[in-house]
């Protein structure tokens, strides 16, 4: 972390999103206090956001990264509908992450839609952190 904001000249952002009508937030919560625990800078949406809506606070926040947190099971349509909205808005260097309710079999779904990481429940938070900086590095 202090690596990353001795050259980038700033700790890594990340906006954590709940898309749609999925209204169960508690554990963005946890994540989004242990990111930045860890050194992050956190922006937690509002919920009931639209790809659209999430993709323009994005580019606006200037993050890193978007987290989505998904148990509504509208993975498959809003994480695809963010990704394109963001390479629509040439904003291709902003990566996202999922992570909560996410069947095993959607999950090459979302990586070929552009998803760098997908968490599921009983992921371990440090790794969480972890492997999402390490996401910079690359």
């Amino acid at each position: 972390m202090a690596a990353f904001a001795a050259k980038e000249g700033r700790q890594p952002r990340i906006l954590l999103v709940k898309l749609g009508q999925d209204g169960h937030d508690r554990g963005i919560k946890i994540i989004a206090s242990a990111f930045a625990d860890c050194g992050f800078d956190v922006d937690l949406a509002p919920l009931f956001l639209t790809p659209e809506e999430a993709a323009k606070q994005a580019i606006e926040n200037d993050v890193h990264f978007v987290g989505v947190s998904s148990l509504a099971a509208g993975h498959k349509t809003l994480v695809p509908a963010l990704i394109n909205t963001l390479q629509g808005q040439n904003a291709t260097e902003i990566q996202v992450i999922c992570g909560g309710i996410l069947p095993p079999q959607d999950h090459e779904f979302l990586i070929k839609a552009g998803v760098k990481l997908i968490f599921t429940p009983g992921s371990k938070i440090l790794e969480v952190v972890s492997k999402t900086l390490k996401l910079l590095e690359n």
